[in-house]
């Protein structure tokens, strides 16, 4: 049928055709013998993935090591700013840079307060609160300031050989019949006079339970008295003596004590002596050794008089004139009194009304006295007290 003139043709209703892409007709090379033969044409090879750059990070700068400080467990940012010498909002930034956020005020552990100093170019060694506060008040004694101090003594060897009868009889009094079943209970710290100067002795338990305590004992010491039986020899708790003061590094003089008795056999304790490295000086060694009777006071004075010429071999001194310093030997809870504390004054001078810290507790000086129970008001360096608080 043919449309009147001017009038536009129309489409037969239906699907009308869609437009296609001018590229439709393009021909699809086929490659080889499908081409020849007019075959399907072979897909298209994979365009290969170009895998994209690794982000770019900055390799950490190592920061040389210039000077070292000293830490604490549980430094705050503060603390530890001031000790690097740099600002808290540096160190922050650091601890950001880790993916740490903190405060100024809080306290960071040792392994991360060791990492964050190394980064400012600081070696941090790790101590106790303990050892950072005796660093603070720690000075520097002049050598014109320092004084000749007492020996601190301590009597060490094996239970009944006589080391509380050796000091009973050293200071002319009666103790042994005051402790329960003649057993030392507890270190005591005693003050001995001898022409004209003064020696400190520790008396401590001979038994294993005690090893601990003896043990402590050793590290206060200047000079070790061994006391061994005559009549029994070298005992274990001998030989455990012998290798506290040696770890301690406490020179030992022997007490050879009983030679009263008639099964004493002095030679042979030497002898046993020597096979542990304790030659006495008769027989060519540097050990001193003294034959001694507590019982009836024999060769005493020999003995304080070997003990302050090995103490003078030390050159023992102290400054007096500095915040006083020492170590707790024993504290107690006394009923009427309160916390006591036995003390050994060690450099310095302490007084009636000072401050002190012991760990971390701390308190008040109210009371002093000796170790005869005198009142004191003040106590120099090498001086046990017995300190209310």
């Amino acid at each position: 049928m043919v449309a009147p003139k001017g009038v536009p043709p129309v489409r037969p209703r239906g699907r009308e055709p869609r437009p296609q892409h001018p590229t439709a007709a393009r021909p699809v090379p086929v490659a080889g013998a499908a081409a020849a033969a007019g075959g399907v044409p072979s897909p298209r090879p994979p365009v290969p993935r170009v895998p994209a750059p690794p982000p770019r990070h900055a390799a950490p700068v190592e920061v040389p090591i210039t000077r070292k400080i000293t830490i604490s467990e549980g430094i705050s940012i503060k603390e530890l700013s001031e000790k690097l010498e740099a600002r808290a909002r540096d160190v922050i930034k650091k601890l950001l840079d880790k993916g740490i956020f903190a405060t100024i005020n809080q306290t960071l552990d040792s392994p991360t307060a060791t990492e964050v100093a190394r980064a400012f170019g600081a070696e941090a060694s790790v101590i106790t609160y303990e050892e950072e506060v005796i660093h603070e008040v720690q000075e520097t004694d002049r050598p014109e300031d320092l004084r000749e101090r007492a020996p601190v003594v301590t009597v060490m060897g094996h239970v009944d050989h006589g080391k509380t009868s050796l000091l009973d009889a050293i200071r002319e009094t009666n103790v042994t019949a005051q402790e329960a079943g003649g057993i030392t209970q507890h270190i005591g710290a005693y003050q001995v006079s001898v022409k004209g100067r003064k020696i400190v002795f520790l008396d401590t338990p001979g038994h294993e339970a005690f090893t601990l305590m003896r043990a402590r004992g050793a590290k206060v010491t200047d000079v070790v008295v061994l006391v061994v039986g005559a009549d029994d020899g070298v005992m274990p708790q001998t030989l455990e003596a012998i290798n506290h003061a040696r770890a301690a590094k406490v020179p030992i003089v022997v007490a050879i004590n009983k030679i009263d008795k008639p099964e004493a056999l002095p030679e042979r304790v030497k002898k046993q002596l020597a096979d542990y490295n304790l030659m006495p000086e008769d027989w060519g060694g540097d050990t001193v050794m003294v034959e001694v009777s507590a019982k009836q006071r024999k060769n005493l004075d020999l003995l304080l008089e070997m003990i302050l010429l090995v103490a003078d071999l030390k050159g023992l001194k102290a400054n007096p004139n500095r915040l006083a310093s020492g170590t707790v030997v024993e504290s107690r809870l006394d009923r009427g009194r309160g916390p006591v504390a036995a003390i050994l004054v060690q450099n310095g001078t302490l007084r009636v009304g000072d401050a002190f810290i012991v760990g971390a507790v701390y308190g008040k000086v109210r009371a002093m006295f000796d170790d005869r129970g005198r009142t004191l008001e003040e106590a120099p360096p090498s001086t046990p007290i017995e300190v209310l608080g």
